[in-house]
């Protein structure tokens, strides 16, 4: 069952720059563990202090294997140096997945192949 991490965490103005720098390691690395398909951290061009997180992960077992693993911990940890705040991010589980447009490519807000 696939799993989704999606929301926002806000660093220092000043500061955010450098703190995605110094962990753009971590997310390439973490990149690699089993069963992440996506892990991306952007800053968002319309706030000087939004980060947008979004995770995309095989099963509840690799993400635990996430949580409990030094890549994590050590994202943790860089970012809290710069003072993270405003944290908003959750888990999702994921019923069914299909593409947004369907094979007249017309994009569709409906489950059309169900």
């Amino acid at each position: 069952m696939t799993i989704l991490i999606a929301g926002t965490i806000h660093l220092p103005a000043l500061e955010r720059a450098k703190a995605l720098t110094e962990t753009a390691s971590l997310v390439e690395e973490t990149r690699s563990q089993k069963g992440c398909r996506h892990y991306v951290w952007s800053a968002d061009p319309t706030s000087d202090t939004r980060v947008y997180v979004y995770e995309n992960w095989a099963s509840v077992e690799d993400l635990a294997a996430h949580l409990a693993g030094p890549y994590y911990q050590n994202m943790l940890a860089s970012l809290g140096k710069y003072g993270v705040s405003d944290t908003e991010v959750s888990k999702f589980k994921v019923a069914l997945e299909e593409p947004v447009y369907d094979p007249e490519g017309k994009p569709r807000a409906d489950f059309f192949t169900e």
